[in-house]
């Protein structure tokens, strides 16, 4: 980079274009082996193969197991690891327990049992709200929050004797009208496993499902696009609770008494253990290794005096050598892969229209500034634009202009000043909020979401906006299409071929191009694009370039694009604004810019 001077744009190769491949199928999720099914045929047969006082047994760790499906989902899922579910487990059965024994006096009772699932959910649901509304990156506070909740918990059940039983415990807690707790009962138990894990395998091949696994490895991208991910995890985390709720209702009457313990620090433990032995991605997995690990603790406890360190010893190897916990092996010895999906055409259906924008953009920064860690990054940056068009932000590195939309889409906090966004102050808002005001942004480091598809990829991408809650707990959106998808793909046909590829394997120029595809499937008026053509080669950059060309004037979007190549700033056009140390230091055409003396004495461009 040696110059302001900008090359001829046509001394610069076209890239080859090759012809369009047809557009790639939705892709599902499958499970690995028919499990649940199995599953189902293993507990109907346990009865009749063994003793009733084995299938006891199996019914206690089967109610644990259902517990441990609620960690697998928050941990192997989406990402963040609970450390208390135990409180909600002893929360369901303490509240159940009550009850019930309530329902002895008065049947009415029966009716508010509910609530033993219903008040835990709801308190899991606050408490994640109030971590994760803060930051998407509250995982470890998160965690240890509900450690804390859980310890809360456990001295509570044992102070509040009144309520709880104290030390003792609630003791005397009926059976289930119908059932008997050492015989009959297990099928109750058995067939809430076996429907809580259909019931997360069919989630997790739902859009929602997808939506957790894009969050879990990317969930700024997310942001970006306009989800709420704090919600998502909150009404994740409190489905969890419930599950953990549900197992401890079922325990109150298994065991017929709930003591402090079931609040325990020493369970929320165990749980997160059997999770990662059976496999935190799979729930099925988790359920089956509460099973195994419990039912073989249980049994070493009396042999052998060290089984503390043997389970220890089995925790350590797994997680050292079987991230995915048996599952995941399992999988690997029949072929298939949990998280693959299927390859077959499935037909496309028009995805519902973008949310319509009225009018055309304007964004203003009223003298904004902005500092971190001491440093000040923006100082009193001012500048506007109006209408769709291209314009261009140059300037030497550490000017301010990533900053700039780091403000802008709330990565960086606002010290002073404001955004104006179509007269509307967005200062300090969210990234997800900024984004359904239609901004869309791609980032200087290609951001996609690695462990998916192409096609996911561009799935996640196109719902934004346009796919309603509860849309996302059917299969229809999975098979979504649109013209503009068509059009883009059109545009980059090597995406197109590689629909069924994971995003982490595609090369930089692939990933940029990802990238930008997903960018514009929302329909933003206003895109913010940092550094588009960055490691690209002169060829992949005047392609890069003309794709931007076409996609903003198809939607009638205005674009900042930052770039530091002058032969690329020339051939986007438009306006360019020059920022050095965080002001705005010129704007104009860039043949005004490149003979402001001003430019020349602080910048220096250059050709690729």
């Amino acid at each position: 980079m040696d110059s302001l001077d900008a090359a001829d744009p046509s001394q610069v190769a076209l890239a080859p274009v090759a012809p369009a491949a047809p557009a790639g199928s939705a892709r599902r999720w499958r499970l690995p082996v028919p499990g649940p099914w199995l599953l189902g045929a293993g507990l109907v047969a346990l009865p009749f193969a063994s003793s009733e006082f084995v299938a006891y047994q199996i019914a206690l760790f089967l109610i644990y197991g259902i517990a441990t499906q609620g960690v697998a989902l928050c941990w192997g899922r989406l990402g963040f690891l609970p450390l208390g579910h135990a409180l909600f487990f002893g929360l369901g059965a303490y509240l159940a327990g009550g009850t019930l024994k309530a329902a002895q006096q008065q049947p009415a009772w029966f009716a508010a049992l509910p609530l033993a699932l219903l008040l835990p959910a709801a308190l899991a649901y606050l408490t994640a709200r109030l971590v994760f509304a803060r930051s998407h990156r509250s995982g470890p506070f998160f965690s240890l929050i509900t450690l804390a909740m859980t310890m809360l918990g456990f001295l509570a059940a044992q102070q509040w004797s009144a309520v709880t039983g104290g030390f003792n415990g609630m003791a005397d807690i009926p059976e289930l009208p119908g059932t008997e707790r050492y015989s009959t009962f297990y099928w109750v138990v058995a067939a809430c496993a076996l429907c809580t894990t259909l019931l997360l395998a069919g989630v997790l091949r739902r859009p929602l499902g997808l939506l957790w696994s894009a969050l879990a490895q990317n969930e700024e991208r997310l942001q970006l696009f306009g989800y709420a991910t704090d919600r998502i995890k909150a009404v994740a985390f409190a489905f969890s609770a419930m599950l953990a709720a549900l197992a401890g209702a079922l325990f109150a009457v298994h065991q017929g008494i709930v003591t402090p313990l079931t609040m325990g620090f020493v369970l929320s433990t165990e749980f997160v253990i059997w999770a990662a032995v059976g496999g935190k991605a799979s729930p099925l997995g988790a359920l089956l290794g509460a099973v195994f690990v419990g039912y073989a603790s249980s049994e070493l406890r009396d042999h052998f005096a060290y089984w503390e360190v043997a389970v220890g010893a089995i925790f350590i190897g797994v997680v050292r050598f079987l991230p995915e916990g048996l599952a995941g092996l399992a999988a690997m010895g029949c072929g298939f892969s949990a998280r693959a999906d299927d390859a077959h055409a499935a037909p496309r259906t028009p995805a519902p229209p973008a949310p319509a924008q009225a009018g055309e953009v304007s964004l203003a920064f009223e003298q904004v500034a902005c500092a971190q860690g001491g440093v000040r990054i923006l100082d009193g940056l001012a500048f506007d634009l109006q209408g769709p068009g291209l314009r261009c932000v140059i300037g030497p590195n550490g000017a301010g202009k990533t900053s700039a939309f780091n403000v802008m889409t709330g990565r960086l906090p606002l010290r002073a000043g404001r955004i104006l966004l179509d007269g509307v102050d967005i200062s300090g808002a969210t990234a997800w909020r900024v984004a359904r005001q239609g901004v869309g942004r791609k980032l200087q480091i290609p951001s996609v979401f690695p462990g998916l598809s192409v096609s996911q990829n561009l799935d996640v991408a196109l719902w934004a906006g346009r796919m309603r809650p509860i849309a996302s707990l059917r299969r229809g959106p999975l098979s979504w299409d649109s013209a503009l998808r068509g059009e883009l793909l059109d545009l980059f046909p090597s995406l197109a071929r590689q629909s069924h590829a994971l995003a982490g394997s595609l090369s930089q120029g692939e990933r940029q191009a990802l990238e930008f595809v997903m960018t514009m499937l929302p329909q933003p008026r206003l895109v913010l694009l940092d550094e588009p053509c960055a490691g690209l080669s002169p060829g992949e950059t005047h392609h890069m370039i003309e794709a931007i060309k076409t996609a903003t004037g198809r939607l009638g979007a205005a674009a900042l694009v930052i770039e530091h190549d002058i032969s690329a700033v020339a051939a986007i056009g438009g306006e360019v604004y020059v920022l050095h140390q965080g002001k705005l230091l010129a704007r104009g055409p860039l043949a005004q810019i490149q003979s402001d003396p001003a430019v020349r004495a602080v910048y220096a461009g250059a050709r690729k």
